[in-house]
């Protein structure tokens, strides 16, 4: 627990517009760090040991104790203005309290070595919110990671980050090039199950209990050709209704629970 802290006051300084550039994707890749909002994340993100820099405060309203308890000394504090706080928030009514945090470096090598039972895999899939659910979706049902391959919606986006409600803390998240891991993913005994509205066989009738990778697609296109050529059986949600498809993220809820259904059994 810390009592001591910095103050900056101006939306001039040069360490406030360095982390005003982290609202916009160029700036996070050039930074290597990412900014979230509001006590719950930060407070997920420090009780998940993640690499918490700095946390930002009103200085008007004092040093938050609870955060200040869970974080430990390498964290930064820094009593700011409504001006610098506002710069440096993406969220219509900022929410009092900004952290920086630097973003982990997990590669296809570790998510390959380690445990893959269960994982989600997206082809492009594109809306922040989307993303955000999917991820909650695994984390619920304790899928060991979410891969995301190139087209995807980058996950530091503020919108991405606030709807995984936390959850982006508590499984691996990997940017991959699928064309090059999913082939070693099999290699390493895993099936690759697409989606497809062409699929003959549903998901229901499919066995998910081994190791799988669930393949999810773009809103629009869904799978590529390329990704899909990739995988072992495609199938399809089955639907009584007059509903010509399922919204991304309810698509990867529904398989990733009957996955988690079929290995209670």
């Amino acid at each position: 627990m810390t009592s001591s802290y910095i103050e900056i006051m101006s939306v001039q300084n040069t360490r406030v517009k360095d982390w005003a550039q982290l609202l916009e994707r160029r700036g996070r890749d050039k930074q290597g760090k990412y900014i979230i909002e509001g006590y719950h994340l930060i407070e997920e993100a420090l009780k998940a040991e993640a690499q918490v820099e700095v946390i930002l405060f009103l200085a008007e309203k004092g040093l938050p104790t609870e955060l200040s308890a869970l974080a430990d000394e390498t964290v930064e504090w820094v009593g700011v203005s409504q001006a610098v706080l506002a710069k440096c928030s993406d969220a219509q009514t900022p929410q009092g309290v900004v952290a920086v945090v630097a973003r982990p470096q997990l590669g296809m090598d570790e998510l390959i070595a380690g445990e893959h039972d269960l994982v989600v895999v997206l082809d492009g899939v594109q809306d922040p919110g989307n993303l955000g659910t999917i991820i909650r979706s695994a984390d619920a049902v304790g899928a060991k990671a979410v891969v995301l391959g190139r087209g995807t919606v980058d996950l530091y986006n503020p919108k991405t980050i606030r709807s995984t409600m936390g959850s982006m803390y508590h499984l691996p998240i990997v940017e991959a090039d699928l064309l090059e891991l999913l082939p070693r993913a099999r290699e390493r005994g895993v099936r690759l199950v697409t989606t497809s509205l062409q699929a003959q066989g549903s998901c229901y009738d499919t066995d998910l209990r081994q190791p799988t990778w669930l393949i999810l697609g773009n809103e629009a296109k869904g799978v590529s050709p390329e990704v899909a050529a990739q995988s072992d059986v495609q199938v399809i949600i089955p639907m009584r209704g007059k509903a010509e498809s399922l919204n991304v993220a309810m698509a990867a809820t529904v398989l990733l629970f009957e996955a988690a259904r079929q290995r209670m059994l």
